[in-house]
């Protein structure tokens, strides 16, 4: 992997952001300055959502995730956010965008993604694994609501010793997606409180 660094100020804090390219994708990194890589170290790994992070689309949880990650570390001044490069669940956006099609019909997001040829979920974690150990975090604590993340990070040698959910609330608009996460994906979600749109 070839890596590149600077210093990157946020609304949310001070990072060194890391851009390492890997097999025609770049993977981000953000990691909160003037603190060393310890144990437990509060780490978000986020799958690029170009809808949801860049254009603050209602039909998902992802920006409120990402967001919601980055209070907490700015909270506990320490942190590390890794942004994959795996569009739609490791579909892409072009089949992500097919996909959301199928769902304005009536379609969950597992079923389209079913019907459109793929597996519910195909993204994986070995770059992010990988990405940890090149800064020596190696026992974390998680920033994630997906069991297939915990296990997907433990099989690469990832010690996750503590897991903390993400809270986020629903709208009209992504109430289904986020309920299909819960009952068909195993995600550790509590269905809250309707926001009004």
């Amino acid at each position: 992997m070839e890596v590149a660094e600077a210093f990157l100020p946020t609304r949310f804090g001070k990072f060194r952001i890391y851009v390492f390219a890997d097999s025609g994708k770049e993977h981000v990194t953000l990691v909160a300055c003037n603190h060393k890589i310890h144990e437990g170290m509060p780490v978000r790994v986020h799958s690029k959502c170009f809808t949801g992070d860049t254009f603050v689309s209602l039909r998902c949880d992802c920006r409120a995730q990402l967001e919601e990650s980055l209070r907490y570390m700015k909270k506990k001044r320490c942190g590390i956010l890794i942004y994959l490069d795996q569009e739609g669940r490791g579909i892409g956006l072009f089949n992500k965008i097919k996909a959301y099609a199928l769902q304005d019909q009536g379609l969950d997001t597992v079923e389209a993604n079913t019907h459109l040829g793929f597996h519910d979920d195909l993204r994986e974690y070995s770059i992010a694994a990988k990405i940890l150990q090149y800064f020596g975090a190696n026992d974390i604590a998680l920033l994630t609501n997906n069991p297939k993340k915990i296990e997907g990070l433990r099989k690469y040698g990832i010690l996750v010793s503590k897991i903390i959910p993400i809270i986020t609330r629903t709208n009209k608009y992504n109430r289904k997606y986020i309920e299909t996460k819960a009952k068909k994906m195993n995600h550790l979600i509590k269905i809250q409180e309707v926001d009004r749109i």
